[in-house]
């Protein structure tokens, strides 16, 4: 993936530093947000009752984005990012975004964000919102409860930020959890957690809370709906332009979209599972099997268009 050395990034769309949410809004001196996809040892439970049934993480506690996965190597270590050294004001231009793996998070939230301005109204009549994602160090106050470094990126519905700690990348994505990692696996994380916005905005993040637990449960279709939106972007990455009409994304190739995919199946149940029991228990997933990630990943990327992904309207998964 590269992106456009002449595309503006606007930063006003991601935090850093910013402030710890307390659950009326306001900021508190040195924290930030929290949570996200599963993270191999982190501290158990969820990030409050509002998110506790929309799993987006992997297994056990959920929020929308990633839960903690007990097990793993790591126990209870503590997972803070080493975060890049770029700060937001050198998050300018694509270029930047090229040479930082921080300013390329927020060229990807520009993009994304972007496109669905576009396409959701286009496709579905609704109005999108921007969400902001919120960079955060070791744990953090949101409005959907407490969150720490054990928990990977995830999306909070009550304050509608999506939260991100750099270090779930190189400790847990590409590390415990066994991805090969870059820049676009990193990339579809980022837009499967603004594909619980797109449900939020839409209603359907609701359907989590239906079915328990299993492979065709409503946590694991809200999961591999995430999935096929953040297809449905990488469709038309490349295609996705700044406010001055330039593209932010000028390349993406097949090997990119395999980087995707390998990051998809590395958060499957199953996979997790066999890295944290040794065996496979499919009623207790909640965020569907390496195949199923992948499968979704790809209707979204193949297909292009929203109504693709109605993972609520199909019998088999």
């Amino acid at each position: 993936m590269k992106f456009n050395p002449k595309a503006r990034l606007d930063t006003s769309q991601v935090r850093r530093r910013g402030g710890q949410r307390t659950s009326s809004g306001s900021p508190l001196p040195g924290g930030m947000g929290g949570g996200g996809f599963p993270m191999p040892g982190g501290a158990g439970g969820g990030i409050g009752s509002i998110i506790l049934v929309i799993v987006i993480g992997l297994i056990a506690t959920q929020c929308t984005g990633a839960s903690n996965i007990p097990g793993l190597p790591g126990g209870d270590s503590d997972v803070s990012s080493a975060p890049d050294n770029a700060s937001l004001e050198a998050c300018l231009t694509g270029d930047d975004a090229n040479n930082s793996q921080f300013c390329a998070i927020v060229g990807t939230v520009n993009s994304v964000q972007a496109y669905w301005v576009d396409a959701l109204p286009d496709q579905t009549g609704q109005e999108y919102r921007q969400a902001q994602m919120q960079e955060f160090t070791g744990g953090t106050t949101t409005e959907c409860g407490e969150a720490s470094s054990a928990m990977g990126p995830f999306y909070c519905p009550a304050d509608e930020y999506v939260y991100l700690e750099l270090g779930f990348f190189d400790a847990m994505l590409e590390g415990q959890l066994g991805a090969e990692g870059g820049p676009f696996a990193e990339a579809y994380v980022v837009a499967h957690e603004y594909g619980h916005h797109v449900q939020n905005i839409l209603g359907d993040l609701s359907n989590a809370q239906s079915g328990g637990s299993g492979p065709e449960s409503g946590s694991v279709r809200v999961e591999l709906q995430a999935d096929c939106y953040a297809g449905l972007w990488a469709n038309h990455a490349t295609t996705v332009e700044d406010e001055n009409g330039v593209v932010f994304i000028s390349e993406l190739t097949e090997a990119d979209i395999q980087l995707a995919i390998d990051a998809a199946s590395a958060v499957g149940d199953d996979r997790i599972q066999e890295r944290t029991q040794g065996q496979v228990n499919k009623e207790s997933w909640t965020h569907g099997s390496a195949e199923q990630r992948i499968r979704w990943f790809m209707t979204g990327y193949e297909k292009g268009d929203l109504a693709s992904c109605d993972t609520f309207a199909t019998a088999t998964l």
